[in-house]
């Protein structure tokens, strides 16, 4: 394949996983971690924040900055905060900050439909299992004695 064919290529989009803009980053945001940081410190407590891991582009004057998060149950997401500037500003703003899953983190499976995630050989035994269920639930159960109505009179409504 051609070399310009491959840079020509959309990288895969997967659920909850950003595609990061190619290029430099402003070097005015790149250097604000700190900055960043303080920034996930409104929303995350200083112990769970590990390292900086990265800055990507995000386009003209705008950076995300990476962390490790080690918040318990959290483990391969990484928290972002994303950086703006004010064409020539030389001060960072913080203009988002949350979490992102990585390739590391757990994500739920991609979503199917019940016709395909239920298989003829995992529906067999269910049916077994529903069926003794029934007979030992119907087993159980005492007859209810019911008079019978003659056609045309009322019930005594005396409950």
């Amino acid at each position: 394949m051609p070399e310009t064919a491959k840079a020509a290529e959309k990288p895969v989009q997967r659920y909850g996983v950003p595609i990061w803009r190619v290029g430099k980053p402003d070097a005015v945001l790149a250097a604000a971690v700190e900055v960043a940081r303080e920034g996930i410190l409104s929303i995350a407590k200083p112990e769970h924040i590990g390292a900086h891991l990265a800055a990507r582009s995000e386009g003209e004057r705008a950076v995300t900055q990476l962390f490790e998060c080690t918040q318990p149950g959290y483990q391969g997401w990484q928290w972002f905060a994303v950086l703006a500037r004010a064409p020539r500003a030389k001060q960072a703003t913080v203009s988002e900050v949350g979490l992102l899953p990585s390739d590391d983190s757990v994500l739920a499976p991609q979503w199917l439909p019940w016709s395909e995630r239920v298989r003829p050989e995992d529906a067999e035994p269910l049916e077994a299992e529903v069926s003794e269920t029934v007979l030992a639930e119907a087993s159980e159960v005492e007859p209810v004695e019911v008079e019978p109505v003659e056609a045309g009179t009322e019930p005594d409504d005396e409950a």
